[in-house]
């Protein structure tokens, strides 16, 4: 299942869901505001992403410029209450699933979501006349 972590009004936020969608690829999504995160969804994006708060915090939000917080400083379960009391300090979009993590919407690095068994099946049986070429065909351009 595929988790996307939204705020309203977020632009890359609307991209991702649109995405998604054409693909009629599942997914559940959480906005952050109306969504209370508890602290092991915290701890699961922070052990997921490649840099820690690096990659799913954003430095410029008002409320680290404004408490002047030390993010390097706090221990993890310190970090995480702060995340789960602040959450938009948070990047957006964060999407997760089994295999795959990633912050923002690339449109290069989103194709890693197309489940393998489905890129399999477009190598297979998908041909210029599918309604899904647009999608398939260009998966199948990227396993040649």
């Amino acid at each position: 299942m595929i988790v996307v972590y939204t705020s309203p009004g977020c632009a890359s936020c609307r991209k991702v869901k649109s995405w998604l969608k054409e693909r009629a690829l599942p997914f559940v999504e959480k906005n952050i505001f109306t969504t209370l995160l508890n602290k092991n969804e915290v701890k699961l994006l922070l052990q997921r992403s490649e840099n820690g708060t690096e990659d799913i915090i954003s430095k410029r939000s008002k409320i680290i410029q404004e408490s002047k917080v030390d993010l390097d400083s706090m221990t993890i379960n310190e970090l995480v209450d702060f995340i789960v009391d602040n959450p938009s300090i948070l990047r957006r979009p964060i999407i997760i699933s089994e295999r795959n993590f990633q912050v923002g919407y690339d449109s290069e690095e989103i194709d890693a979501f197309v489940p393998p068994e489905l890129r399999k099946l477009s190598l297979s049986s998908c041909d210029i006349n599918c309604k899904h070429y647009s999608t398939c065909g260009k998966v199948r351009k990227e396993l040649e």
